[in-house]
């Protein structure tokens, strides 16, 4: 979707970002390298033969300095674009709602056995082509979210310059981190590269997505089970056969044993952060018939472990079910390891049953 942008204040978040590259190159190369860029700047726009002139009499190492102080405006540059679109964005779902809205509204008339069968069916994937060469360094990325989270950052004036200090010091560490690998990457760099990215969308986006989803079908009345995937990722990285000779069946098990043990962690996280939350206790909000049944056979797991066990009080009903499981998927996590093999299958939909389990029983009692 193409979205107008604020071109003057894109512009000025531009400049301030190529003003701040410039102090960078000074304090790490010298003034001569900014002076050069700056000729060069100005010879393109204005004489291509005399730019294309003093390139051929550039030194290999001062035109190797020259190509990474323009590749990293162009980051700073592309970060900046992006944050002002996501701006644009926020404001026109505000105004005129998002993209789920609109749609769900076309679909209000629509007839509701048909959506529901729908909705049940609704499996959207995208999919991580194989690109080994594009694999950008994390190092990298991590330092332009940065660049980016500070640029969302509104400007008071009494913290700007506390703000232009944050950015110059990732700056500077943008200039002093090697875009490039200094070895030709592998399949399994490319795969982490891909879960860089999975990650980052699992902690913000995808939790955002389905839950603007959830609400948008119950506004018309349909309720999406709890049993189906809207949403899933997939990726060719590791498995494709196109005759890529690096692509072995090593490689293809390697790449997916990270890929469990990455969405594995990921469940892990996200269970601590529900053990958090859940510290209901049954003497004040009461607990389902369900929840007390459903822990007989779970409490098997902690028998060689008594002071474990005396922990998981029955006052916190509610959090023994994620307490269990966080001890469950730890402990299958490692046998898989020490044995070499891929974690159970099971696993994520074990996982989205007892969570359901838990969410029903707190909606029950209120």
């Amino acid at each position: 979707m193409n979205v107008p942008i604020e071109n003057d204040a894109l512009r000025a978040d531009i400049r301030r970002l190529g003003d701040l590259l410039g102090e960078t190159l000074v304090r790490q190369e010298g003034p001569e390298l900014l002076d050069l860029v700056e000729k060069v700047r100005r010879l393109t726009r204005e004489d291509g033969e005399a730019a294309a002139e003093l390139l051929r009499g550039t030194e290999l190492e001062t035109a190797a300095k020259l190509v990474r102080a323009f590749s990293t405006y162009f980051h700073l540059a592309n970060v900046t674009e992006q944050v002002h679109r996501g701006r644009e964005l926020r404001a026109r779902r505000a105004a005129e709602g998002g993209q789920l809205a609109r749609t769900v509204d076309r679909l209000k008339d629509a007839d509701p056995e048909h959506l529901r069968q729908t909705v049940r069916n609704l499996n959207v994937r995208p999919v991580f082509t194989a690109h080994p060469t594009e694999a950008a360094r994390r190092s990298v990325l991590n330092k332009l979210r940065r660049i980016a989270a500070l640029l969302e950052t509104p400007v008071v004036a009494s913290d700007r310059r506390r703000l232009d200090r944050r950015l110059a010091e990732n700056i500077d560490l943008v200039w002093q981190t090697d875009e490039l690998r200094v070895v030709r990457p592998e399949p399994t760099d490319e795969a982490r590269n891909a879960v860089y990215y999975l990650d980052e969308l699992h902690a913000e986006a995808v939790g955002d997505v389905l839950e603007d989803l959830t609400a948008e079908l119950e506004r018309i009345g349909i309720t999406l089970p709890d049993d189906t995937r809207p949403l899933t990722f997939g990726t060719w990285i590791g498995g494709d056969r196109d005759g890529n000779p690096n692509v072995t069946p090593e490689v293809t098990w390697d790449v997916l044993i990270l890929q469990h043990e990455h969405g594995i962690n990921d469940a892990l996280d996200m269970i601590d952060e529900l053990r958090g939350f859940l510290s209901n206790s049954i003497r004040y909000t009461g607990a389902t018939e369900e929840l007390p049944a459903s822990l007989q056979g779970e409490r098997e797991l902690l028998d060689h472990q008594p002071v474990l066990k005396q922990t998981f009080a029955i006052r916190d009903a509610y959090l023994d079910p994620i307490s269990y499981l966080q001890v469950a998927l730890l402990k299958r996590q490692r046998d898989a390891a020490a044995a070499g093999q891929d974690p159970d299958p099971l696993l994520s939909r074990a996982l989205l049953l007892t969570v359901n389990g838990v969410a029903a029983g707190l909606r029950n009692t209120g």
